[in-house]
């Protein structure tokens, strides 16, 4: 079975944790049976948040960026296309890509003959397979970007989900509340697929004063903020209370400035953005992983940290964490903008020290039980085999 897999975000050379999940989905499928050919949509128009004087030199560099690469063992083209800014015509962007992304498949597909597209997301990866002509059954996997953002955000965009949902032979959604909306846009056959994570062999070693972490791009939505003010909540109870900030985002300078206003520098470190197997060690050497975030369709940071003998904390009514604790313990939800709430939740963990490390060993089981990349191969790889047979 020969699978191209079509994503917008996706490692390059410049942002190696771009997209991570969705290579170590191919990864997983390949290692599961699936002879896996990826193609990007490498938009070589910069940023709008790039600074004026910038943009040149970020385009150069966009521009420049390799077409193939062979990452881990899956090769990778990287399809080059420019379009208008997202903000006023993101639900237009897969028209933009098709006619590259027709080349780039009509030359690719003598020596790659695909039996099925697996694209990430529909917007706009998956309309941009089908106005490039792709008649090829078409599998689209569902991270919660059309549905929290593209939909509501952009009218052209809602009509390219649905015209897309409905095309595809199977959506396979990363929870159960995905799935649902997803219905909602046209989908009519859904499969829910877990995102997964590695398994280390042993506990990092924590010391030091007790720890919080999020690792997540720094947006408003992920709610750092809200950590950030249960950590002034608790500075007088915990005084000794740290935290941790993986990654980077617009949101960096307001953040910075709401711990210095809260008088909390030096309790809090900002790391930026860092190597995944950095980003994992690190994480795993505190005590907790905090990320209340909302439009939140799954959060594999979750489950890497549980991974890791570190329960969580999330956000209730959150598709993600709320499917993450379905199925198993490890992690707590809170109310979304409650930091009293958050506060005491972080304190009553810290308090109990045997408690935690218990509930560190159930998050840990139940990421062994249901958030492996091996079970997440099989469970692709199913996938494609259910949408070929269809």
């Amino acid at each position: 079975m020969k699978a191209l897999v079509v994503a917008e975000f996706y490692p390059r050379a410049d942002d190696p944790v771009l997209g991570i999940w969705a290579h170590e989905q191919a990864r997983a499928a390949q290692a599961a049976g699936a002879d896996v050919h990826v193609v990007v949509l490498h938009r070589i128009v910069p940023p709008a948040a790039t600074p004026r004087l910038q943009r040149p030199a970020a385009a150069l560099a966009l521009a420049r960026h390799p077409r193939r690469l062979e990452l881990d063992g899956v090769p990778v083209t990287y399809v080059r296309y420019v379009s208008p800014p997202k903000g006023r015509a993101y639900g237009r962007w897969g028209a933009w890509a098709a006619p590259a992304l027709w080349s780039t498949l009509r030359r690719l597909r003598h020596d790659f003959p695909f039996d099925l597209v697996h694209a990430h997301n529909a917007v706009p990866a998956a309309d941009a397979v089908l106005r490039a002509g792709v008649r090829t059954p078409l599998v689209i996997s569902e991270h919660g970007a059309d549905v929290f953002h593209t939909a509501i955000q952009h009218p052209d965009g809602r009509a390219a989900i649905e015209r897309a949902f409905g095309a595809a032979r199977l959506v396979l959604a990363n929870s159960d509340g995905i799935a649902a909306a997803t219905q909602e846009l046209g989908a009519e056959r859904t499969r829910v697929v877990h995102l997964g994570t590695d398994l280390p062999a042993a506990p990092a070693h924590q010391d030091g004063p007790a720890t919080l972490v999020t690792v997540g791009h720094l947006v408003a939505r992920k709610r750092h903020a809200d950590v950030l003010r249960a950590l002034w909540a608790l500075r007088e109870l915990r005084p000794d209370l740290r935290y941790l900030i993986i990654g980077d985002g617009p949101e960096r300078g307001p953040l910075e400035a709401l711990a210095r206003e809260l008088e909390l520098d030096d309790r809090v470190e900002f790391t930026g953005q860092l190597e995944h197997a950095e980003a994992l060690e690190r994480a795993r050497r505190c005590q907790i992983f905090v990320m209340p975030s909302v439009d939140e369709a799954f959060g594999v940071a979750y489950i890497e940290a549980m991974a890791g003998w570190v329960p969580a904390v999330g956000a209730l009514g959150e598709p993600g964490p709320a499917e993450i604790a379905r199925v198993g313990d490890g992690i707590r939800l809170v109310p979304p903008g409650d930091v009293e709430l958050l506060a005491a939740t972080i304190d009553a963990l810290v308090d109990d020290p045997e408690f935690l490390r218990d509930l560190g060993f159930r998050a840990r089981a139940t990421t062994e039980a249901s958030f492996t990349w091996e079970a997440c191969g099989r469970a692709t790889v199913a996938a494609y085999e259910e949408a070929l047979g269809g």
